[in-house]
């Protein structure tokens, strides 16, 4: 599934880019991969699209602001509400044996450098339990990640892009 979502992201960078999922299915299909790989990947693309719309941020002072608040007419709006700064994420037994340690951390790590905001950590703890694997390598969460960017139409910085393409096995820690 993975070598599939990195063929998409390297031929349609932008996510408005890319064809309705029928005719990606048969470009897929052309480049040469399976069926049933297509199928796995397509699946988890819609679940991406899908959470990448439904995620809207509110301010608190906006009307029907706070996640849960009827409006006028007795409707529950599905947004989500703005992070706190002094707010903690969290995560499930379940999340934790899935992602692992080694997943966890480099979450974590792109979350306190500022460039996974909590609304996209959403969707990439989202998708990520939502991907094959136990634990999720290293390496598949971050084309996950990846992915997550390609779903806002964002490209990451650079420095974080390096350290979402590099590979980290012939580093030297000092």
């Amino acid at each position: 599934m993975f070598e599939v979502l990195v063929y998409v992201y390297e031929n349609y960078w932008q996510g408005a880019a890319c064809p309705e999922f029928d005719r990606l299915g048969r470009k897929l299909i052309a480049a040469g991969f399976e069926a049933e790989e297509i199928q796995e990947a397509l699946v988890w693309l819609d679940g991406l699209n899908i959470a990448a719309k439904g995620t809207q941020i509110s301010l608190p002072d906006a009307p029907g602001a706070l996640a849960g608040e009827p409006s006028d007419s007795g409707a529950v709006p599905a947004r989500m509400q703005a992070q706190a700064s002094n707010s903690l994420r969290i995560y499930s037994v379940a999340e934790q044996a899935h992602l692992g340690a080694q997943s966890l951390g480099f979450v974590c790590f792109l979350e306190t450098s500022g460039v996974l905001p909590p609304h996209m950590r959403e969707i990439v703890m989202d998708r990520a339990m939502a991907a094959p694997g136990d634990p999720v390598s290293l390496d598949d969460l971050k084309i996950i990640v990846l992915m997550v960017y390609w779903s806002f139409g964002e490209e990451p910085d650079a420095l974080v892009l390096d350290e979402l393409c590099d590979d980290t096995e012939g580093r030297l820690a000092h």
